[in-house]
């Protein structure tokens, strides 16, 4: 890359070519001979001008196959971590049911104790997903603004299909759930009970 090319920015350089051209201009519409200099200043700023913008087009592209193999790698490396906690979570599972199918609080090894330990708080199970009334459920849905603001508006029938159709999840609020059985409510598709999990010490 040329000197000017290096020392300039893009902005500084287009400036200096519209500088150019108008003293050019200028000398040419008073009948005086444009300098030498100056027609080879507006060379070397022209070629500097080119230089400069494929020098940007080059960082560009890098940078966009840097941030597309940044994402491949995230991906692979979300993928590695989603097997590993797979792979956690089923060493977990076993050696619970171990401990529990054999009555036993704790096994110990010469680095690690593994032992049973009541969650602090009670987990939902989900016995029958379809069962479950819609009481107990959070919905989230992605409704288009249009149709958002007419249904905030009024609802008349007609839009209560529309609405529908825009539902994407529907998932079981363990909370409700909860606070339901703790008022001695019976919750259709779902039971509360305080599981155990392994804990590595």
């Amino acid at each position: 890359m040329s000197v000017t090319a290096e020392s300039h920015s893009l902005f500084e350089i287009d400036a200096e070519l519209d500088s150019l051209i108008e003293e050019m201009q200028e000398q040419s519409q008073n009948g005086v001979e444009i300098p030498g200099e100056l027609v080879d200043r507006l060379h070397a700023f022209c070629a500097a001008h080119g230089e400069k913008v494929d020098r940007i087009g080059r960082f560009v592209r890098v940078m966009e196959a840097r941030e597309q193999f940044c994402r491949s790698e995230a991906s692979r490396l979300a993928d590695r971590a989603r097997v590993a906690a797979n792979k956690v979570e089923r060493t977990k599972s076993m050696v619970l049911y171990y401990l529990l199918s054999k009555s036993l609080s704790k096994v110990e090894g010469r680095e690690f104790t593994l032992r049973v330990q009541k969650n602090g708080q009670d987990s939902v199970k989900i016995l029958d997903d379809l069962a479950l009334p819609l009481g107990y459920r959070r919905i989230e849905a992605r409704i288009d603004g249009v149709l958002w603001e007419t249904i905030v508006s009024y609802l008349p029938a007609g839009l209560v299909g529309a609405l529908e159709c825009c539902v994407v999840e529907s998932k079981p609020n363990a909370e409700a759930i909860k606070a339901a059985v703790a008022r001695r409510e019976c919750v259709p598709g779902a039971e509360v009970r305080r599981g155990s999990h392994l804990r590595v010490a």
